[in-house]
Formats: structure tokens, sequence, C-alpha cells
């Protein structure tokens, strides 16, 4: 009993600090989805990290009472590095490079107990084998699983919602010391010496297939990340959408490693290759490309079956208990293969998301291999499949840059530039598109490239908070560049100055739109995340600062927070206006900053745009919520006239902010 509790409390642990440090982070690097990414690359690595170190304990150290004490001293340092919480010295500047600079902040701030928590499960199962001989020890990589999904879907429905960022890191501290104590007593109690082994079928093997351990973890690793990046990124960049394929993902583990044979390839096989088929299919076929019920219903469960072959079938070649820590270990090593490949080899080998269609095609391939031995009937049905798998990938990208200028792939994403059209056509059109997203278009024909479009026409809720200001000289901020649309409403006087995390938006807006450098305005830009930025630097003076950072869906929640109010109030004049972008298929964001403005003695409205018809194509559907200390500035004609109401607020909801946000609470 206390191995299993030891090895729940310890799994508990090492997923609840996932999220819990990812979302202390998140704020430093622009609350980008690719935070998360990164954060699975480290925990994989280190995971790895902790397998390695189990086996070397178990396989390389003497029995005896060096093996317990070296870990129970390990337990104790990691004890003294508590609470974990990430210095501020770690902040980036704007330049600095985001993905090493992750990794060594996780190292300093939770690696030592992350190690230790990731060697607990291997470890404490070749413990058990020892300590009761005839019982597999396998079953308790089950329950280890069993409690990461727990904690994975108890962090933002139970943790998040109730407990404040410091509360939650005090809490897993006094946690994970208790953890400390369990697993020190479990260490010394364990017999040293190595129980008989039974004689089983396992036991008698003198080759282990490693190749086929190692591929088929990294595949099911590879389909966890791609199958998230595609419908986080590609789909609809709904918040928490990455918690769906973990959560499968876990499960099948749950279910491969339980030791009831709920794996059966003898009865699965229709199902496995029938979604793999399905996946492939909405891969390759855009018309249904934005069905997010249709997305969800084939991708979620195409997952959970893929990850159940692998696991299932890793389950069925599992060694015998004497070569429990080296199975672990390379199918550790698989899953953090699969995580360097899509978080660090594909954004630097490719320009756009090709991992899913490649991940698909090894797992057709894998399939093949396996379910060929089932009969020939389902040996010809996994070769067709395998082969659809592959046309469809290939397919999907060609189709990709059907279109696209340019495409490039880095930290926060795809960015590509779509053309419409040719030079000397009145309708050559060029538009930026992140992911799914469009962020801004411009007609390139010299008769219309000024014309403003999207969601910042002359009916928007910021072209009226600009014009509200009248024609004296405006200092105008903006949060998150994009095309540089709003640069179009400057005049000669006026100052406009952008915002961007990402150096290639601002190296795009420069050089295939002309926004920038066809504004009357005095144009600045700021490379790094804006309101890091903003906390630096001395008032601005703002007539309007505009934050326009959460059109992508994906919102970066640092930017819509009380304390992140304060930041911009500091920055705008007093009679100033600070407008939010709040258009959102998935999330009902106008109540959020109503509550801000009133928690600030300020004021706010929201101003609607809908879409243009189609004789009135520049047009898209936005809603802006207008915040401003001075109530006189928001009564001002131009707002007004643009059909200004007062944006309201939710009583019941809690205010948003540093520690406490739900996202969950605002889905629409």
């Amino acid at each position: 009993m206390i191995y299993a509790v030891t090895i729940f409390l310890s799994s508990f642990l090492l997923f609840l600090v996932q999220p819990l440090i990812a979302r202390l982070i998140l704020p430093w690097f622009g609350g980008s989805a690719a935070v998360w990414t990164t954060c699975m690359l480290f925990f994989q690595l280190l995971l790895l990290g902790g397998y390695a170190y189990a086996h070397a304990v178990e396989r390389k150290l003497p029995p005896g009472r060096l093996r317990p004490a070296i870990h129970i001293l390990l337990l104790l340092a990691a004890v003294a590095l508590l609470p974990i919480a990430p210095s501020e010295a770690w902040k980036p500047a704007g330049e600095d490079e985001p993905i090493s600079r992750i990794l060594l902040l996780l190292g300093a701030t939770v690696g030592l107990p992350y190690f230790l928590l990731a060697s607990t499960s291997p470890l404490l199962q070749a413990w058990f084998a020892r300590a009761q001989p005839g019982k597999d020890p396998y079953r308790l990589f089950a329950i280890s699983n069993l409690a990461s999904l727990v904690a994975l879907v108890g962090y933002p429905f139970v943790v998040e919602p109730f407990l404040a960022a410091g509360q939650q890191v005090r809490a897993w501290s006094w946690l994970f010391a208790a953890f400390a104590l369990l697993c020190a007593i479990v260490a010394w109690r364990t017999p040293r010496a190595p129980a008989p082994e039974a004689a089983s079928a396992e036991s008698g093997r003198t080759r282990s297939p490693v190749m086929l351990w190692l591929a088929l973890s990294a595949t099911g690793s590879v389909l966890l990340l791609a199958v998230t990046n595609h419908l986080t990124q590609n789909v609809a960049a709904v918040p928490l959408l990455w918690l769906a394929p973990l959560t499968l993902y876990l499960a099948s583990f749950i279910i491969a490693f339980d030791g009831r044979n709920w794996y059966r390839p003898e009865l699965l096989w229709p199902l496995v290759l029938v979604f793999l088929a399905g996946m492939a299919w909405l891969l390759a076929d855009a018309d249904y490309h934005f069905n997010l019920p249709l997305q969800l219903g084939v991708f979620l469960p195409g997952l959970f079956l893929a990850c159940l072959f692998c696991h299932g079938e890793l389950y069925r070649m599992r060694p015998a208990p004497r070569h429990l820590t080296a199975f672990y270990l390379i199918v550790s090593a698989g899953g953090a293969l699969g995580g360097v490949l899509v978080a660090v080899v594909a954004p630097l080998a490719f320009n756009a998301y090709y991992e899913l269609g490649i991940g698909l095609v090894v797992l057709g391939l894998l399939a093949a291999l396996r379910f060929a031995a089932l009969g020939r009937v389902q040996g010809v049905a996994s070769l067709a499949v395998l082969l659809g798998a592959s046309a469809a990938a290939a397919y999907d990208a060609l189709r990709y840059h059907e279109d696209v200028r340019l495409s490039e792939r880095g930290f926060y994403g795809v960015l590509r530039v779509k053309e419409y059209g040719s030079p000397g056509d009145p309708g050559h059109l060029r538009r930026l598109v992140h992911g799914a997203i469009m962020h801004g278009e411009q007609y390139m024909d010299d008769a219309r490239r000024d014309l403003v479009t999207t969601y910042y026409t002359e009916t928007s809720g910021i072209a009226a908070a600009i014009e509200s200001r009248g024609r004296r000289r405006l200092r105008v901020g903006v949060i998150g560049l994009g095309t540089g649309t709003l640069a179009a409403y400057g005049k000669k006087g006026d100052v406009y100055r952008f915002y961007d995390i990402d150096p290639r938006v601002m190296d795009i807006a420069r050089s295939e739109f002309t926004y920038l450098a066809d504004s009357k305005a005095e144009i600045e830009l700021a490379l790094g995340d804006a309101r890091l930025t903003l906390e630096r630097e001395a008032p601005q003076g703002f007539d309007v600062l505009a934050v326009d950072a959460f059109s992508s869906d994906a919102i970066p929640v640092h930017l819509i927070t009380r304390e992140a109010l304060a930041v911009y109030l500091k920055h705008v004049r007093p009679d100033g206006i600070v407008a939010f972008h709040v258009s959102n298929r998935f999330l009902d964001l106008i109540p959020v900053v109503a509550r801000l403005a009133k928690e600030h003695g300020a004021h706010a409205v929201l101003v609607n745009d809908e879409e243009g018809d189609d004789d009135d194509s520049l047009r898209s559907r936005s809603d802006w919520v207008l915040v401003s200390r001075d109530p006189a500035a928001l009564e001002r004609p131009a707002i007004v006239d643009a059909g200004a109401r007062p944006a309201e607020d939710r009583p019941e909801w809690r205010t948003w902010t540093d520690d406490y946000s739900n996202l969950i609470q605002i889905l629409k």
C-alpha cells in the first residue's frame, strides 16, 4: 500500500507542477502557447533524466545502504530548495532567445524536485518487485498515470479557480515535503537484495525490441504534441484545449498498463485504422478545417486510439521485472525524442506544421507492421490506410502554401503572408495569417493601399477612440503590431508607438506591407512583451492605447488583469482612452474588462462593428471596449455616434488579477 500511495503522490505532484510553473512564467514570454510546448520539452527531458537515474541506481550501484542513502540525500537537498517560485531576475529583455531561457529558468526553479519526482515511478516499481516478488509491478505504472490525470484535470477546474499563485506554490511545496518524507521511509525499508525472479515467458527473452519500444513511445509523443498544435494553432486557439489531448494520452497509458488486457489488437484494429484514415482525411480536406465539433470529434478519439495502440503494444512487449528500469528508460527516451522533434527540430527545419502528417504516416507504418501479424485482411487494410495517410500528408503540405507569398515558423508559431491577385489589379491584396487567424490585410494597388481594413475600419471602436481626440497632435500606443494597419490613421505630428514580442512580425510589417512606411505619423517600434516593456518605461502620455493582442482567440491573460490595466492607465493621459480589442469566437472578455475598469474607478463602453457585406468587404466584425478615467472622454460625438453602450460587468465573477484568472468561466 505504501508503494502505491508514494507513487500516486509523486505523479500527482509531477503533473500539478507543470501547469503551475507554466502559468507563473507565461506572462514573461508573451502568453504564447509555445511556452507550454517548451515546458513540455523540459519535462520530457527531465523525465528521461529521472528514469536514467533510477536505472543507474538499480543496475550500477551495489545492493546495500548506499542506494537509499543517495536518494534520501537528494530528497533533503530538494526540500532545502523549496518553495518553488521563479526569481524576477529571469524576466527576459526584448531580444532574449526564449527557448533556452525558459529551459534554464525551469532547471533553476524546479529542476531537482521534478527530477526526483520523475525517478519515483520506475524506482519504486523496482523496489516493489524486490519487496513483493511474484506480483506485477507494472500495475503501479497505471496508478502513476491515474494520479497524473487527476492533477492535470484538477488544476484548471479545482486549483486555479480557488487558489492564488502564491498559495499554489506554498501548497505544492508542503506536499512535496510530505512526499520526500514518505519516499525516504520507503527507501530505507525496502529489502536491499533482489528477490529471486519467478520463471515467466518474459524472463526467458534474450533480446529486447529496443528500437520498437523507442519508435512506439516517440510516435505517441509526436502525435500528442502535433495534434495539440493542430487544434490550438490551426483550427481554434481555445485556451486549455491542450488539456484534452494530454488527458487522453495519459488515459491510454492507464488502460494499457492496468494489467487487465483492456488493449486487444484483434478487436481494436478496425477502430485504429478508421480513425487514422479520418484524421488523414481532415488534414487534407480544407472544407472542414474550421468545423471545431468535427475536428474534435475525429482528432481526440483518433489520438486516444493511436496512443492506446502505441502504449498497448509497449505493454505487450514489456520485459521481465529485472529489466523494468531499462524498459522505462527507453520509453521515456522515446517520449523525450518526440518532444525534441516537435518543439525544437520542427520549428528549425520546417516553415509550417508538417509534423502531424509525418506522425500519421509513421503511425500507419507501425500499425501495418503490427496488424499484419493478425491476418491477411488486417495487413491489406493497414497498407491501404498507410498509403492514404501518406497521400493526405503530401497534399496538405502542398495545399498549405496555396496563395502563400511568405511562410516562416518560429517560437510564436507560423506566420504566412497570403497574396491574392497580381500587381496592377485593383483587387491585389496581401493578408497576414498567424496560425488560422488573420492579423490584418492591405490592398497593394497605389489607389487603394491607404484604405483601412479588417478590425480597424472607420466604423470600429478604435477608429472612434482616435477620432474622438480631435485634430491635435496625438500620441498613440498599440500593443500588437500585425500589419501596422492603425498607422494609416496617423497625421503629421502624431506619434504611433507599436509594441510586439515577435521580431518576425516587425520584419514582415516593414517588408511585405506599407502601412508603416506610408504613415504621415512618426513610427516607433518596441520589441518585447508589451507589459514588461511598459513596466520599464517612463509614462508615455498616450492619448489612446490600443490593446490588440486578443484577436487570435488564445489570449495572453497577463495583458488583461487589474495590474495590467494599472500599467496602461499610467501611460495614458488623465482623459486618455485604453481600447481593448476583445473580438473572440470562444471567450466573452467584455465583462472581464468592465470589471477591471470598475476596480480602477474608470468607465467602460462597448463598440460593436459588424462584418461588411459584399459591397463593403473591407470590414471584419470587431468588438472594442473603451476604458477611461474621465467619463466625458467616452461621451464625445465620435464614440456616441459609433453606437457605444455601457460595457456590462458580471458582479458574480471575481476580478482577474496576476494571481487569479478563470478562462473556463468566460467560455461562450
